[in-house]
């Protein structure tokens, strides 16, 4: 998807939102293991991307970098920090270039050396002209990303604008899908690429005058951050697990001080980094939806492995396994997860709990709650009063917040451990509101 990796600025954003603006330059600056004068410049950056994004709005409405993290929800559909995926998937230095390449195939189908020749005439005086090699490199990344299409023919081989979908169908056409990928895109993962077509497709209607109340009749309020960040890595993932390749990448774990660490290419100035470097194989990415966070488990060394993917940084494909031996590590992640309620490998207990109705003059909610999310788990009784609940899982530390959540309406009766977990929980709680 991007072509160039940002793994700082994602670090820099999360930091920017978890901290809320507590944090010093110098604290934010060794949070990251950068340089005050590296955050400087990153900052710098960010708010160049942000004037851009919002350079269509009146003066009296733009928005200071700062302020782009807390304004109101109503003012935008779009999630604040999708505009990252934006700005960084081409390199400053490669937008011009590629403005060119796709401005002049949506004419008319081209060959690579035509391209070149309009790119040279085309290109500003300041910028490097390009060669064939670098031409051809950048028809391949447009033709991987569904940008371009290769025409059939003899060679020398003809690229045009895969633009066959908005073509094709009407205003009307094009709205009902517009409204489509919008609901998908904000209720659905993974979603950074269907937030990505729906910006093209709102482009699209606007360039044919469509009205902007029209193709905006939604608004979201966006709730996990993180979410959208770990889509940065998502499909490299994917892609790795699809042709059983190993990964490599530097990994900082919740618990470490630093959650960045730059890539340093000079020797002189290489220094020891507190992330971890990981080589390992893939096998499954699991999302978590109470808190919106996405997982890793991997095969290595060690065994079975997981990651959280907001501290994976500097991530890359290595070779790829023999098929077997994937399918092998595959198998014995699927059973050693059979009963996880979302990634725990821990030893199988059961637990059961006793769940209240709410009322005989109100609707159940929480049955039915815990028949939409109580997974495998079965209601093995049931009265008037209230229903047991019961489910096999690995271990208890996963389900303990699911089953917290009901507050009053749950009562765990087994195993007892979880029991008295539970109740020294809720006395810690209830002393927070005694009388002072």
């Amino acid at each position: 998807m991007a072509k160039e990796s940002f793994d700082k600025e994602i670090q820099f954003l999360r930091m920017l939102v978890l901290t809320s603006g507590a944090f010093s330059r110098q604290q934010f600056a060794d949070r990251l293991g950068i340089s005050i004068h590296t955050f400087d410049k990153t900052t710098r950056r960010l708010k160049e991307i942000v004037g851009s994004m919002y350079q269509h709005l009146p003066e009296e409405q733009s928005k200071e970098f700062a302020e782009t993290f807390r304004f109101s929800y109503y003012d935008s559909t779009d999630p604040v920090l999708l505009f990252l995926f934006r700005a960084k998937s081409v390199k400053g230095s490669e937008s011009q270039r590629i403005s060119l390449l796709l401005g002049a195939m949506n004419e008319q189908a081209l060959t690579a050396m035509e391209l070149l020749d309009i790119c040279c005439s085309g290109m500003s005086s300041d910028l490097p002209l390009p060669d064939e090699k670098t031409i051809r490199s950048d028809l391949k990344y447009l033709e991987e990303v569904g940008v371009i299409k290769k025409e059939q023919g003899p060679r020398p081989y003809r690229y045009r604008i895969q633009n066959d979908l908005v073509s094709a169908l009407s205003d009307d056409e094009l709205i009902d899908l517009y409204d489509f990928v919008d609901v998908m895109a904000n209720t659905q993962v993974p979603s950074v690429q269907g937030y990505l077509l729906r910006d093209g497709l709102k482009k699209n209607l606007l360039r044919n005058h469509t009205d902007k109340h029209a193709i905006e009749p939604f608004l979201y309020r966006y709730q996990y951050y993180s979410r959208i960040l770990d889509e940065a890595h998502l499909f490299t993932l994917l892609s790795a697990i699809r042709h059983h390749c190993r990964v490599r990448f530097l990994y900082f774990s919740p618990k470490s001080e630093k959650s960045y660490a730059s890539k340093n290419t000079n020797p002189l100035f290489e220094r020891e980094s507190n992330g971890k470097v990981v080589k390992t194989l893939p096998l499954k990415v699991v999302y978590d939806h109470q808190y919106g966070r996405w997982y890793l488990l991997s095969y290595g060394r060690e065994g079975i492995l997981k990651f959280r993917m907001e501290g994976i940084t500097q991530i890359e494909e290595d070779m790829p396994v023999d098929e077997s031996l994937f399918e092998t590590k595959t198998n014995e992640l699927e059973e050693k997860i059979r009963y996880s309620w979302l990634i725990d490998t821990g030893r199988p207990v059961t637990v059961r709990a006793r769940f209240y109705n709410p009322g005989p003059t109100e609707s159940n909610f929480v049955k039915e709650r815990v028949l939409l999310q109580g997974q495998w788990g079965e209601i093995v009784s049931e009265d008037d009063v209230s229903f047991t609940y019961e489910i096999t899982v690995n271990g208890t530390t996963e389900i303990k917040p699911w089953l917290r959540s009901f507050g009053s309406s749950c009562e765990v009766l087994e195993p007892i451990q979880l029991r008295r977990e539970m109740i020294a929980e809720w006395k810690e709680i209830q002393s927070y509101y005694e009388f002072v």
